[in-house]
């Protein structure tokens, strides 16, 4: 994976999640008004990142709860964690001297 083994991503705490009944979501930034959707896997992901689980952590969980993973889910995890990062959606703690 691109980012350290140990780094945890996390979400920004004002993004708010709303929920849809199919299982798809909708993030909804309240600064810029920007909405993103999120399918159930998205959903998944988002839920766990909550600062205490790296990357890897969260790719060992999809495997574990999830049915036909792609082998490229790695890759697509990556991307999608850095796709949160660059709109503002997560970030990572900023590590301590």
């Amino acid at each position: 994976m691109g980012v350290a083994e140990k780094d945890k991503p996390i979400a920004n705490p004002l993004i708010v999640l709303r929920e849809e009944f199919d299982d798809w979501a909708i993030l909804f930034d309240p600064d810029t008004g920007n909405a993103v959707g999120l399918n159930p896997v998205g959903v998944f992901i988002w839920k766990l990142l909550d600062g205490s689980h790296t990357a890897e952590d969260i790719l060992k969980k999809l495997r574990e709860s999830c049915r036909n993973v792609p082998e490229e889910v790695e890759d697509h995890l990556q991307d999608f964690i850095q796709s949160l990062v660059e709109r503002g959606l997560a970030g990572y703690e900023a590590k301590k001297a």
